[in-house]
């Protein structure tokens, strides 16, 4: 394999986890708020891949000048919901991840807040096939830096990024990696070195870029 190094996005490209969100926030909601919550898996879904920032803006507009401190609130105790809640991991991730593993590092970069990988972490049970971890809640950082920055740290010099959104691809690109389109998740995309129908697909697909 030429990469030494595949970074993958979590949302839509190792799990689903927007029904568990939905609920989760919902309840932070009526719990915190006296409001009934209201969110849906779609409105999730439309929010995937986006920073709290762009989050806060799109969903909590409705709280006016309180809107940051609500998604905020929400986003801190789903974080610490999902490793029981959890999400739906797709078909074919772990033995997907057991034949990568020996070939060359495993590491995840996303969008999402502090604890969120953590949370994904411990509800698979993937933790031990993942080097490292990145994400612009922990680092304050674009996805494309964090990207840069892993790779800096771990002194990867051909990595690859998985991920399912045009976001996904624009970080890459970017970042100065080349890009696998999780065509199973969440998005899409214009260029990518090549697409990805499932996570099966991946080892046989890395070998033959």
């Amino acid at each position: 394999m030429r990469f030494d190094g595949v970074i993958f996005d979590l949302d839509g490209t190792l799990w689903d986890s927007c029904e568990s969100v939905a609920a989760s926030w919902n309840r932070s909601l009526e719990a915190r708020f006296g409001s009934a919550g209201c969110f849906s898996r779609e409105d999730i879904q439309g929010i995937m891949g986006l920073t709290g920032a762009e989050i806060a803006a799109r969903l909590f507009s409705s709280f006016g000048s309180r809107a940051a401190q609500v998604c905020a609130l929400c986003l801190e105790e789903e974080a610490e919901r999902l490793s029981v809640l959890g999400g739906k991991i797709y078909p074919g991730i772990e033995a997907m991840l057991k034949e990568l593993y020996p070939k060359a590092g495993l590491y995840i970069v996303s969008n999402c807040q502090r604890g969120y990988i953590e949370s994904f972490l411990a509800f698979s049970g993937l933790g031990g096939y993942f080097s490292a971890w990145a994400c612009e809640g922990e680092t304050g950082l674009s996805k494309a830096e964090n990207i840069r920055l892993l790779a800096a740290r771990k002194g990867l010099r051909r990595p690859v990024y998985v991920g399912d959104t045009a976001t996904d691809e624009k970080s890459a690109r970017e970042a100065g990696c080349a890009f696998v389109h999780a065509g199973y998740g969440f998005g899409s995309a214009q260029a990518p070195d090549a697409v990805l129908l499932s996570p099966a697909e991946l080892p046989v697909l890395l070998e033959a870029l």
